[in-house]
């Protein structure tokens, strides 16, 4: 996310910094192990929000100062097309305030499948409601496109909060949002199920207490598995995972003691999504010419979900 108050950017200065010298201290042949593929494409700059599709495409999207676009890669890396939605028309330069995160899961139409588009960023925590954006997989793409846009508009029920993790809950329906900043983070619902243009008070499910101080436990993104069995929560340092008992909220979910898996560190890292299978997971760093990491989930927790 970009910072633009002089607080926020005194921060951000401070976290590059924070983030610059762990870098170095831990460097040491690990990064090219899990590399995949560099974007290059130079309108891809600052990614925030990750998604990949059933087909194994990677939807991707800009954080704030981009337009109301995200962009569908292969898993080189290449731009494949870039997508336009009209966004919200109080916001005449952008259409979007600050887009962080993306999901994918059901929609509407049985069946199909759907990528939902978190503007939720609020840095000043002042925005009266934050918006989900829901858009029909495409099934063909061409270099730039129209898509048509469907908008939820959300307010929490204590009041504005920033995020940067947006998820699909299949099993229990519902878009899940979770807070990034406080010491004990947020877990917020809605049904999924929404009309165009409504506006929606969201329930707090829960809460989430995570270890570190700082920037070592902003909650900056996260994914579900698309069998709903997995969870997997990103900080700036750490990727958590956690298994799901059968049907339960994700909020117990959460509850419970996370494994920390594998993670290579990088710059400044707000993209993290399961693979469809759900047996592998990949991360994206804000910055140019980012590199795609994959990785796969290990076998012990690969085991226990099956159970």
């Amino acid at each position: 996310m970009r910072f633009k108050s002089k607080r926020n950017t005194a921060f951000d200065n401070a976290k590059n910094a924070f983030l610059t010298l762990l870098l170095i201290s831990i460097a040491g042949g690990a990064f090219a192990q899990n590399t995949t593929a560099k974007i290059v494409a130079a309108q891809i700059s600052e990614i925030s929000g990750l998604l990949i599709s059933s087909d194994n495409l990677f939807f991707v999207h800009n954080d704030s100062g981009d337009t109301s676009r995200f962009f569908a890669i292969d898993a080189k890396g290449s731009l494949l097309s870039t997508l336009h939605f009209s966004g919200d028309p109080s916001k005449k330069q952008f259409g979007v305030t600050d887009c962080e995160d993306m999901a994918g899961g059901p929609g509407p139409v049985l069946n199909k499948n759907y990528i939902y588009l978190g503007d939720i960023g609020d840095n000043s925590n002042n925005r009266p409601y934050v918006t989900v954006y829901r858009f029909a997989e495409p099934g063909k793409f061409s270099n730039n496109m129209q898509i048509k846009s469907e908008a939820v508009h959300l307010k929490y029920p204590d009041g504005p909060q920033d995020a940067e993790t947006l998820m699909v809950d299949p099993v229990s329906k519902e878009l899940i949002i979770v807070s990034k900043r406080q010491d004990t983070v947020g877990i917020y619902a809605t049904p999924l199920f929404f009309k165009n243009n409504d506006t929606v008070i969201m329930k707090k499910q829960g809460s989430l207490f995570l270890p570190g101080k700082g920037l070592a436990k902003y909650v900056v993104s996260g994914d579900i598995s698309r069998d709903g069995r997995q969870i997997i929560l990103k900080t700036y340092m750490n990727v958590y995972h956690w298994l799901r008992e059968g049907k339960e909220p994700i909020s117990k979910t959460l509850k419970r003691m996370p494994t920390k898996l594998p993670y290579i560190l990088e710059r400044q890292g707000e993209a993290v999504g399961f693979s469809p299978n759900g047996k592998e997971y990949y991360s994206i760093s804000e910055g140019k010419n980012a590199l795609i990491y994959h990785y796969t989930i290990p076998k012990v927790v690969e085991s226990a979900s099956k159970r």
